[in-house]
């Protein structure tokens, strides 16, 4: 008697089914991940302008130190505020600084930045400590900041 070979084939690659469910898998998670990266760009470009009022901050709580008030600390006066930025640079459009230490920055607009403002206004509490508020900048509600306690 004669022995038969039977060759079997084996399956390789993947069939139509399982190609079309890696591709619907990944369909979702880019639907869910582009637009959560979107923010995140905004809100990391947003940074620069916020960090740009550091130099400010520090000049009128320097300024509100030495009047005991928050008098005459304008951007570029002889309180020693930084003068104000009138010339987009980066990011950040403009900079400013008001007589009483309140100061608002202005991101550009494009780049995924609409001119949002980060407005920071002083108030001199006990043992004269200078706290910040940002209660009226609209990057709050465009979720690239967020509202100081």
């Amino acid at each position: 008697m004669k022995r038969m070979h039977i060759i079997q084939s084996t399956q390789r690659g993947f069939t139509l089914i399982e190609l079309m469910i890696v591709v619907a898998i990944i369909g979702i998670l880019a639907a869910i991940a582009i637009p959560s990266y979107q923010t995140y760009t905004k809100k990391a470009k947003f940074t620069e302008v916020i960090q740009a009022t550091s130099a400010a901050k520090l000049g009128v709580e320097v300024c509100a130190q030495d009047n005991n008030a928050l008098i005459a600390c304008a951007g570029g006066s002889s309180s020693g505020v930084p003068a104000d930025i009138t010339t987009a640079s980066g990011n950040l459009a403009s900079l400013t600084t008001s007589a009483v230490g309140v100061i608002t920055a202005t991101a550009i607009t494009g780049g995924g930045l609409a001119g949002e403002t980060y407005v920071l206004t002083p108030a001199i509490g006990a043992g004269g400590k200078v706290t910040w508020s940002n209660s009226t900048s609209t990057c709050i509600a465009a979720g690239l900041c967020k509202l100081m306690p």
